[in-house]
């Protein structure tokens, strides 16, 4: 099946590059995305667009001597504009997980699709002066839709608030704070992101960001990623990134993807 999801990410890549560069008909805006980072942007996707974000990883972890990889394939995201203030969201990753144990990698290898996302995000307020640009978004992912490796007992919910600040002409800066229930536990996990972002040309933009999460009777963790985005039109969108922990776990986290926006018609 590997093969099959890394054909996915880049022929929605050719399909991006190729078709989509000749259908702006109507001047927009460059597109804002959910990706690279893990700051959730307050913008909405414009009423009866299409946008897809999609894109591959690889992180590792290691403890002592056990190493645990996780490819995914295929971390895909779309997003309907449904009203002008709506957005309909729908997700689904396809990953791979190996172990290995003093270098050497165990048979156990799972695979296969974790619960697919279904959310919606709301444009709440617009920036005016120092007052930030407001989101609130919300998922649900659904036990049923996994793969039996990935496959949890509980319905999985989270839920942000999200900010953006314009800095300057060329820089922001944006925020996330919510919570998630996941991995069949009831303990809520609280959830927090701030992201700087820089316009290095008018194609070219860099990003820096801190995240992390607080469950309410565990250890805190607390993660940075860097990377850079390259606009090849106001529809499609290239991106790069790297990160890793602060506190223990995450070694290394390298991904790279694209998002574009299409209309839900070519009128």
């Amino acid at each position: 099946m590997k093969p099959t999801k890394s054909n996915l990410f880049f022929g929605l890549t050719f399909f991006a590059s190729t078709f989509l560069w000749a259908q702006e008909k109507k001047e927009l805006a460059p597109l804002i995305t959910d990706r690279p980072d893990q700051t959730e942007s307050p913008n909405v996707v414009p009423k009866r667009f299409l946008q897809v974000e999609t894109g591959t990883s690889y992180e590792s972890f290691k403890t002592n001597n056990i190493k645990t990889e996780d490819f995914t394939f295929n971390t895909t995201l779309v997003r309907y504009g449904l009203l002008d203030n709506l957005e309909l969201r729908l997700g689904w990753d396809f990953v791979e997980g190996k172990t290995k144990i003093n270098g050497n990698t165990l048979n156990n290898i799972s695979s296969g699709f974790n619960p697919l996302l279904l959310g919606v995000k709301t444009s709440i307020a617009k920036e005016n002066g120092c007052f930030p640009e407001i989101g609130l978004l919300g998922h649900l992912y659904l036990p049923f839709t996994a793969s039996t490796d990935y496959k949890p007992e509980t319905t999985g919910v989270d839920f942000r608030l999200a900010f953006a600040h314009t800095l300057s002409e060329n820089t922001s800066l944006s925020y996330n704070l919510g919570a998630a229930w996941g991995n069949d536990s009831p303990e809520a996990s609280y959830v927090y992101t701030i992201a700087f972002g820089q316009s290095i040309t008018n194609k070219l933009g860099a990003y820096a960001e801190l995240y992390g999460d607080l469950p309410e009777n565990s250890k805190a963790n607390h993660l940075w990623d860097a990377g850079l985005t390259y606009l090849i039109n106001n529809n499609v969108q290239l991106d790069a990134t790297v990160g890793s922990s602060i506190t223990k776990g995450q070694d290394i986290l390298i991904s790279a993807g694209v998002s574009f926006r299409i209309p839900s018609n070519q009128n």
